[in-house]
């Protein structure tokens, strides 16, 4: 049975975006541990344009917060967008889960790219790693711009925001997932009131896994990949 989602459908459209700018998608395996899936310059783009990497924010992957900013700045940057890891098509093993672990999966993932010299902006929690990463990369980075990211930040302005949010931990605010408790993630992180109906809140939250047998003799393996690729939206787990 198949469903019509319009969350779907404007992540398709996002695609054409990046791929109108000038982007296309690849995922890398920075080690054995962690692949890194992310947009990036064309062959005519690179390396007449100056690198620039955009990082975004918790939530959705980098398509959905950058989709303003690509086609102006990619007449200027070579771009480099990635999906930071446990988002998007971003993945590891490893039980790293700190600012400073993504800076250096990023940072490394540019190392085998072969950028050498970079500038960063990061915005939101992503400001956290783009501060990072110019610690890590030092001189590699010429420039530095972190956007609404409180990098500052200390435990008890989380204890003041949960108390805003009427929220017993931050995973809850962070992670909704109803549509009651995305609607309160808007509410305190877009200035605009939005009326958003629920169907479109349930299926921003909603995620597709696609579980297949490794030895499926009817339906081999490879058409899990198969659909994979028609969907990036979709993960697929096999034994």
């Amino acid at each position: 049975m198949f469903g019509f989602s319009l969350v779907s459908l404007y992540s398709y459209y996002l695609r054409r975006i990046f791929r109108s700018s000038g982007l296309y998608p690849q995922t890398i395996q920075i080690d054995p541990q962690t692949t890194i899936h992310c947009w990036l310059p064309t062959k005519s783009g690179f390396p007449s344009k100056p690198p620039l990497v955009l990082i975004h924010g918790f939530g959705p992957s980098a398509i959905w917060q950058w989709r303003s900013q690509v086609q102006s700045l990619s007449r200027h940057f070579s771009l480099y967008v990635p999906d930071l890891v446990f988002f998007g098509g971003s993945s590891t093993s490893s039980p790293e889960r700190s600012e400073v672990f993504q800076a250096a999966s990023v940072a490394k993932m540019l190392e085998k790219l072969g950028v050498e010299q970079f500038s960063v902006v990061g915005t939101s929690y992503g400001g956290f790693v783009a501060y990072n990463l110019g610690r890590i990369c030092g001189e590699k980075v010429e420039k530095v711009v972190i956007a609404s990211s409180g990098v500052s930040r200390r435990r008890r302005d989380n204890v003041e925001l949960l108390e805003k949010a009427g929220a017993e931990k931050i995973s809850d605010l962070m992670l909704p997932s109803t549509a009651k408790d995305l609607r309160t993630l808007l509410r305190l992180s877009v200035n605009r009131r939005l009326h958003i109906p629920d169907c479109l809140l349930n299926d921003v939250i909603h995620e597709v896994l696609i579980i297949w047998g490794e030895f499926d003799q009817i339906f081999p393996l490879e058409k899990a990949f198969e659909l994979r690729k028609w969907d990036p939206a979709l993960y697929v787990a096999w034994p």
